[in-house]
């Protein structure tokens, strides 16, 4: 460590003469920990595997953070700077900038993995800023170690959009070379980060973007607040909270009604009669603002196709309660099954075989390709049952890592692992208490952890990491997979034991080539459209692309159609209409393959009963291009399809074709 570091270490903080009182109050907190000024700093640098662990833990504040700190990079570049971001505990996830200002040693210190918590650390700008919860700048020798006196330090809590700080970005340099304005800076930065997070975690919801200066709209003095589609209060950002003059706590008691003074149905219309300019709006304290609105449902390009409870989808996580499942009367409350039921002979079984079942305690194990609607369908149970006051908890096992997924399920206790959160974490299992647990590709779930999930269906307990302690549980489950789990069975990747606990009730949802309802189904899908992606007249579809519709596999299903939706109505004229031309290219790769009638179709007739539709093109291919002696170019111009798809749906042609690799020209 720096000589001029070694001379101060027998220099406390009192002794500079110059301790803010935060700083006064961070060295006495170091003090009761027990913490010796000339003591060297112990940083308690996690493994690689650890780390690892910790980032995927905070891989959607890492998400956000990373551009943003590559941008203050570089306003700040060439100062002898570090920029750092740390979890809500003071370990820092990533760093950047300068190093060159740090000895060999001294590095270690803003690496990934160290830790600038208070306690380990005394004061200093990451570690304090977390305990006050404010901005923080140490300057020097206001270090409460003397070893990183030599730093000047600027950090700067991030709060999600619930108020609850999720970490820091810290911006640490030579002491000798601080500049005033990189507190403003690293303000900026988090703000930017927590706009980033705010619109991310309210991105189906009506957000309301408003300042009193109309230059100032997006911009990042704006002030962002989210509520659902009735009006309900979900947040707002800190400019928001500033403008209105509440902080966010009280802010919850409020609706749209009550700090604006309009109805969800009377804002949309302001907002169609704006043609596209911001309109202006009054707050509850009496200030005018200009506003820009943007009104989204979870619609189109997901799995959800149909309406769902904006509110409990956006409510923060609460403890698990382990207390008996009361029966909740629907009332005049719409069924959710019902909104899932437009026609269609398989799904309408669907839907009757599940009804029978609600509440019974009876598991639902619900197969189909991906994108047909099974997490749709999993959350329509829940909220036909009697357990729909309780959590609807999903867990998609196929996204969370082999070596988090244990942790993440059944839970911890306060250090089981190295890394492990200061209280612990309780589990999806437990967050799922009193209500429904939705494990979504069950077939990806480790072998291990299968015994694990078999003990807790069976018995009904928990036991998180960690703990002597089973902890009781009262869940419905409902699982679904797109894999064939008996084929996995028998490949000893699935237990059989398992299996028959989960398949209380299988159902399949069929794909959406297969749907008769399409019709329908396009129709109420236009109709939850965003009003701010319907320009002009209403949207409609002409007959010639129904007709399409109907010719094409889907093999994207919901998620396929909803972005095709989407795209074209971005293209139509003012017509509203959706035509041929306004479809995307690679739309017509996927439309049913349907071979003119010949002789030789006549007696090779295609295998149609019991075959797969992948069997079926495979065919009808395979015969056009014989039928051409091999010309692969005219085989795709009698089907009515690419050369590319040709060669896509018969991969074993490219190798005999040169021409496979050039550039589709059909």
């Amino acid at each position: 460590m720096r000589e001029d570091a070694k001379a101060m270490g027998s220099l406390t903080g009192r002794e500079s003469g110059w301790l803010t009182p935060s700083i006064q109050k961070a060295h006495e907190r170091s003090e009761t920990f027990g913490l010796n000024a000339t003591m060297r700093p112990d940083y308690d640098v996690l493994t690689h595997g650890e780390l690892r662990m910790k980032l995927e833990q905070n891989r959607v504040l890492c998400a956000h953070a990373t551009p943003v700190m590559e941008t203050l990079r570089e306003q700040i570049a060439n100062t002898q700077s570090m920029i750092v971001l740390t979890d809500a505990q003071g370990l820092i996830l990533h760093s950047i900038g300068d190093d060159d200002f740090l000895q060999r040693a001294e590095k270690v210190a803003l690496k990934a993995g160290a830790n600038w918590a208070e306690e380990r650390q005394g004061t200093n700008a990451i570690g304090t800023a977390i305990a006050e919860r404010s901005a923080t700048v140490v300057h020097g020798d206001q270090h409460y170690l003397a070893a990183n006196r030599f730093l000047t330090c600027s950090s700067v809590p991030i709060l999600d959009p619930y108020g609850d700080l999720v970490g820091v970005l810290d911006v640490t340099g030579d002491h000798r070379s601080y500049h005033q304005h990189t507190m403003a800076l690293a303000k900026m930065s988090v703000q930017m980060i927590e706009n980033h997070l705010f619109t991310n975690t309210f991105r189906n919801t009506l957000q309301i973007a408003f300042h009193g200066r109309p230059e100032f709209l997006g911009t990042l003095m704006e002030g962002i607040m989210a509520f659902t589609c009735d009006g309900r209060f979900l947040s707002a950002n800190r400019s928001a909270q500033f403008q209105v003059g509440l902080p966010l706590a009280a802010m919850r008691a409020h609706t749209l009604s009550s700090l604006f003074g309009l109805t969800t149905p009377q804002l949309i219309e302001r907002l169609r009669a704006s043609q596209g300019h911001h309109i202006t709006l009054d707050l509850n304290n009496g200030t005018v603002v200009c506003a820009n609105v943007e009104f989204r449902r979870p619609t189109l390009g997901s799995e959800a196709p149909w309406p769902v409870d904006t509110a409990a989808a956006y409510e923060r996580p609460v403890a698990a309660r382990v207390q008996p499942v009361k029966t909740v009367s629907q009332g005049n409350a719409p069924s959710r099954l019902d909104c899932l039921d437009t026609g269609d002979p398989q799904v309408s079984a669907v839907v009757a075989k599940v009804r029978k079942v609600i509440g019974k305690d009876i598991p639902i194990l619900i197969t189909g390709e991906t994108g047909t609607g099974k997490e749709l369908l999993a959350q329509a149970i829940h909220n036909d049952s009697p357990r729909r006051a309780g959590p609807f908890v999903a867990v998609n096992c196929a996204s969370i890592p082999e070596n988090l997924i244990e942790s993440e399920l059944f839970g911890y206790e306060e250090g089981a692992f190295t890394g492990a959160r200061r209280k612990g974490s309780i589990g999806k299992l437990l967050q799922a208490n009193g209500g429904t647990l939705f494990l979504d590709e069950i077939g990806d779930m480790p072998y291990p952890l299968q015994v694990r999930l078999l003990r807790v269906l069976q018995e009904r307990v928990v036991d998180p990491l960690g703990s002597s302690k089973s902890v009781p549980v009262d869940i419905a489950i409902i699982c679904a997979t797109h894999r064939n789990l008996r084929e996995m069975i028998v490949q000893n990747r699935f237990r059989e034991d398992l299996y028959y606990r989960l398949n209380g009730l299988v159902v399949k949802l069929p794909p959406l080539r297969e749907r008769s309802d399409l019709a329908a189904v396009i129709e109420k899908m236009i109709q939850l459209m965003p009003p701010d992606e319907i320009a002009g007249a209403p949207l409609s579809v002409c007959d010639e692309v129904k007709a399409l519709f109907e010719q094409c596999a889907w093999p994207g299903n919901f998620r396929q159609l909803g972005n095709l939706l989407r795209t074209a109505a971005a293209m139509v004229d003012d017509d509203g209409q959706i035509r041929r031309e306004h479809l995307p290219e690679d739309f017509f790769d996927d439309l049913r393959t349907r071979p003119a009638p010949s002789a030789q179709a006549a007696s090779d007739p295609l295998p149609l009963h019991g075959a797969r539709l992948q069997d079926v093109q495979a065919s009808a291919i395979a015969a056009a291009v014989a039928r051409h002696n091999g010309n692969v170019s005219a085989a795709a111009r009698a089907l009515g399809i690419s050369r590319n798809t040709v060669y896509r749906k018969m991969p074993s042609l490219c190798a005999a074709d040169p021409r496979a690799d050039e550039p589709n020209d059909d």
